[in-house]
């Protein structure tokens, strides 16, 4: 068993662990979601959850960031990043919007927002491994767009952060709210097209 930079033990059974937390936490929820019930759906001893995440936030944790990263490395091997902004943003947008959209998506921002008051540390790992992820892929973006004289951006943290929140108009309160819960591509592609077509009207380069 190895111990990553994080401090969380890894060996053997750790992605079993994981996908049996996974499952669990998406059917339960995170207060209800008992570790003996996650040990049993993952097929270990609750002896072996504990060796490698001794307390349950952790476990979650570990779960939304893995899940995370997981589409983050979807994204950027689909997304050719020499590919004109509208090109670039219209794909970037869609697969953010499209996993927050999703059962896991809906169901990992739920759960953090829901326990953040309690434990300040989810909202904060799940804001690092969420939104703060996709500022950094877009930034680095940005940066690329910049030097070849496609965008003008000043403050490119603060752009990235626009492009999100636009990606989300309309349907964002739609679904938290429970007006609905199922999107058609046609509804998702026409918010991202505004989006996309709002965001180069402003930053692209004169």
């Amino acid at each position: 068993m190895t111990t990553s930079h994080d401090g969380i033990k890894k060996g053997r059974k750790f992605e079993q662990v994981l996908d049996g937390a996974r499952s669990v936490f998406l059917k339960d929820g995170f207060e209800g979601a008992s570790v003996d019930t996650i040990a049993k759906e993952a097929g270990v001893s609750k002896a072996t959850l504990y060796s490698y995440f001794p307390d349950k936030r952790l476990l979650f944790m570990e779960v939304a960031r893995t899940e995370c990263s997981r589409q983050a490395e979807i994204a950027t091997a689909r997304i050719d990043m020499s590919a004109a902004p509208s090109v670039v943003l219209f794909e970037a947008g869609s697969h953010l919007i499209r996993f927050f959209l999703s059962d896991i998506g809906q169901k990992v921002f739920r759960i953090c927002v829901a326990e953040a008051e309690r434990f300040p540390e989810l909202g904060r790992q799940f804001y690092e491994s969420g939104p703060g992820m996709v500022e950094a892929s877009l930034v680095q973006y940005f940066d690329l767009a910049i030097a070849r004289g496609e965008l003008a951006i000043d403050d490119r943290s603060l752009a990235a952060h626009q492009f999100a929140e636009l990606c989300k108009a309309h349907l964002f309160p739609r679904i938290v709210f429970g007006l609905q819960t199922r999107f058609d591509d046609e509804e998702v592609d026409r918010v991202i097209r505004g989006a996309v077509e709002m965001f180069i009207a402003r930053y692209r380069a004169s």
